[in-house]
């Protein structure tokens, strides 16, 4: 009864395997180098706040009139003091609130571009570790398999043996062959817990790597559509491309604003007085107003005028080059898949068949004394070497289907 209940404990506290949809949203939630990066948007909306922000007034008090020293035996030294309080305002012109708050716009669309570029990256990353993790676990299931038909292969030799039609030399030559496969086995366990944990730490995951598992189709497919469909939907999803746009819209704003920043803003101001001093004996309580306009004899600018005029030009050569990454990154992996698939294509539709006719057949002729163990033994070999190049080339597939979806920048094949 215990054993029944811990049994199910143990079940209980195993996860069920993840399928890749969910590693995918499980990495997106929990991973925290994208965390991070995402902060970055964060800040770049929090400055859009700051570029919008206007001039604050400037108050000030100015008090005159104080006599300091008595003078012809008279000292009064309040009569004579008046109060100025004053109030100026910088006021900005030709748009330049305006254009600061579209560059910082500007600025955030790109840092989220950016961002949707790491994750684009790192979507790759945590594919080919899922891909890894999916072969480890076919290459164990092959290995467990293998050892299981030799194992009914070693009791019909001992039963031949018994009989008196395989020498003991043979049968101890298929037994020590075992060894072999129950190496291959440990050997791929190791391998399958060592891609677990490189998808745990993906997933910055504490969960022990027996309790974690992940499933999912290990298996090519035939569809891929023409070359030109694959870079039509890069122009449109590559984030790193689209940044290369936003940043020269951000770059002709800036120019906007350099020119801007180069235009007069006058200071208003205005000021109260109480018990001034002018030429008016009932003039106790008076207003005054002020404009003043700098002069851009020497500074209008002209540098950072010349600097944006230039970083637009920088901006177009870097669009440029990357639509030309672009391009390449899409027909390389492209030309990848389709390798694969011409390599996947004779296993499936011939070689795994085949080479599993021959295992039985001469396994058969073995059993009943008609193929030597030579020949078995070979047909045996020659099949886990096919099962395994298969296996192989699946991941392979699937690796460089990953790496289409990374050119391209959406899954364009599952």
């Amino acid at each position: 009864m215990l054993c029944l209940v811990l049994a199910s404990l143990h079940r209980a506290s195993a996860q069920r395997p993840l399928t890749w949809d969910q590693v995918k949203a499980k990495f997106e939630a929990t991973n925290p180098a994208l965390k991070a990066d995402a902060d970055n948007v964060d800040e770049m909306k929090a400055e859009e706040v700051t570029a919008y922000l206007r001039p604050n007034p400037q108050v000030g008090i100015t008090a005159d009139g104080t006599q300091f020293f008595p003078k012809n035996g008279t000292w009064q030294p309040t009569k004579g003091t008046y109060a100025v309080p004053s109030i100026n305002y910088l006021h900005e012109r030709d748009r330049k609130r305006e254009l600061r708050l579209e560059s910082a716009k500007e600025g955030t669309r790109i840092t989220q571009s950016l961002h949707e570029d790491l994750d684009r990256n790192m979507i790759f990353s945590l594919r080919a570790a899922f891909v890894a993790t999916l072969q480890a676990k076919f290459i164990l299931d092959l290995a467990k398999a293998d050892l299981e038909y030799y194992d009914k292969i070693i009791d019909i030799s001992q039963a031949r043996f018994k009989a008196g039609d395989l020498a003991q030399i043979d049968l101890d030559r298929i037994e020590l062959q075992r060894v072999q496969y129950e190496s291959e086995i440990e050997t791929a366990i190791v391998n399958l817990r060592t891609e677990k944990i490189q998808l745990l730490q993906l997933l910055d995951d504490r969960t022990p790597v027996d309790q974690f598992d992940v499933t999912g189709p290990f298996d090519s497919s035939n569809d891929l559509k023409p070359l030109d469909d694959y870079r039509q939907a890069a122009l449109a999803a590559r984030p790193d491309l689209q940044a290369t746009l936003q940043t020269i819209q951000q770059s002709e704003t800036n120019h906007k604003l350099a020119v801007a920043n180069g235009s007069t803003d006058p200071t208003f101001g205005t000021w109260y007085t109480w018990n001034s001093s002018n030429n008016n004996p009932n003039g106790q309580q008076t207003l005054g107003f002020s404009v003043n306009i700098p002069l851009r004899v020497f500074d209008r600018n002209q540098g950072e005028k010349a600097r944006t005029l230039i970083d637009i030009d920088r901006s177009r050569q870097a669009n440029e080059a990357t639509r030309a990454q672009v391009f390449s990154d899409v027909d390389s992996a492209y030309e990848v898949v389709r390798s694969n698939i011409a390599l996947i294509k004779p296993y499936k539709e011939k070689y795994n068949d085949q080479s599993l006719r021959v295992r039985d057949a001469v396994t058969f002729a073995y059993e009943h004394g008609g193929a030597s163990l030579m020949d078995f033994l070979n047909a045996q070999s020659d099949f886990r070497q096919v099962q395994l190049t298969y296996a192989q080339l699946i991941g392979s597939y699937l690796t460089a289907a990953g790496q289409l979806n990374l050119a391209v920048g959406s899954e364009v094949i599952q």
